[in-house]
């Protein structure tokens, strides 16, 4: 067997040969209407209803660091994280079957307090948790997370509907979940660095960080955008295409403009940036836009919207307008500060076999 490492094709490019593979198997189903290459998995159980499906894993050492990630919170995130899934569907959730592979050093609290987040997430959302499966693990904590979601065959939002002359809506701000994890990061090895070293850690943790709990708590305590979603169903709104950041603006965006065949120019003025990771990054001397285009982790809603239909949601507060759908010949550019045009196919968020 030839020798070729992941790295060398990236996470996409490993996703596009397993849906390669897949794709001969949809056939053998066809209320399955979506596959592979969205946010969610797409049946049609019946003729109004739409079932979608997703699935997350986090993995310790990957997604998550237990010397700076409380369980109980991370229980909370494993729920939200799926969730934001099913929202940028333009769906809501349903039930979840959660699987967990934990290593035997683990306590029945420890335990607990995972699924104590979980819970309290799952009630937040209106969803249940319905299920899953326990192993050991001998290489850290696992937690596998399948949910469903359902929405009408009217409002549900691919990543695919998008077209030219379109605008490009944003809900929230980003770089607050990149700015929060920078933080940890480096309380984390401020820390190891004195245990190294036989020196007792005595640095007041909780005082040093309190200015910036809330870019804290959006890397840890994330939430999914299920109000939006409920606005958009009050108001009878059908975003044209829709997609969570989950791997940063820039990533998310090629995303969309990939599967609508489709461009797109942002303009980086346009662009909201958490208050607190702007102020982190002049601390840490480091680039808040950056983190808002590859950070990933702020699971905001990016979507499109025809020009005629942006009265609807014109007055939502939460809601900005960071550029336009342009034709697919020119590209995914971002409009700087000072009007240059710079290519965005080269800046890419995070990618497990990359990064």
């Amino acid at each position: 067997m030839p020798y070729k490492a992941i790295s060398g094709i990236g996470e996409f490019g490993l996703i596009d040969k397993i849906s390669a593979l897949a794709e001969p198997t949809l056939h053998a189903v066809p209320e399955l209407l979506t596959g592979i290459g969205d946010d969610c998995a797409v049946f049609q159980p019946s003729a109004e209803l739409l079932q979608v499906s997703t699935t997350d894993m986090l993995a310790d050492q990957v997604h998550f660091d237990l010397l700076t990630t409380p369980l109980k919170h991370l229980g909370s995130k494993a729920i939200s994280v799926n969730v934001s899934d099913i929202c940028a569907m333009n769906a809501l959730p349903r039930y979840a079957l959660i699987s967990i592979a934990v290593p035997a050093s683990f306590s029945v609290a420890m335990v607990e307090e995972l699924y104590l987040g979980m819970s309290h997430a799952a009630k937040e959302y209106g969803l249940a948790i319905a299920g899953g499966d326990t192993s050991s693990s001998r290489s850290g904590l696992v937690i596998s997370v399948a949910m469903i979601g359902e929405v009408s065959r009217e409002q549900i939002t691919h990543r695919s509907g998008a077209a030219p002359g379109e605008l490009l809506c944003l809900t929230g701000s980003l770089g607050g979940a990149a700015a929060g994890l920078k933080l940890l990061m480096r309380e984390k090895e401020i820390m190891l660095n004195h245990i190294e070293n036989n020196e007792s850690y005595t640095r007041n943790v909780m005082a040093d960080l309190e200015e910036h709990s809330e870019a804290i708590q959006q890397h840890l305590l994330p939430l999914a955008r299920i109000d939006i979603v409920r606005f958009f169903h009050a108001r009878n709104i059908r975003p044209s295409s829709m997609i969570d950041i989950s791997d940063g603006l820039s990533s998310d965006l090629q995303h969309i403009c990939n599967r609508s065949n489709i461009g797109a120019l942002i303009h980086e003025g346009r662009i909201p940036i958490h208050s607190s990771a702007r102020r982190i990054a002049d601390e840490l001397q480091d680039d808040a836009l950056s983190w808002a285009l590859t950070g990933g982790e702020d699971y905001q809603l990016l979507f499109s919207i025809p020009k005629e239909a942006y009265p609807a949601i014109a007055d939502h507060k939460g809601i900005t307008v960071i550029g336009e759908t342009t034709d697919m010949e020119e590209g995914v550019q971002l409009s700087d500060i000072y009007g240059m045009k710079i290519d965005l196919s080269s800046i890419r968020g995070f990618d497990h076999f990359c990064s």
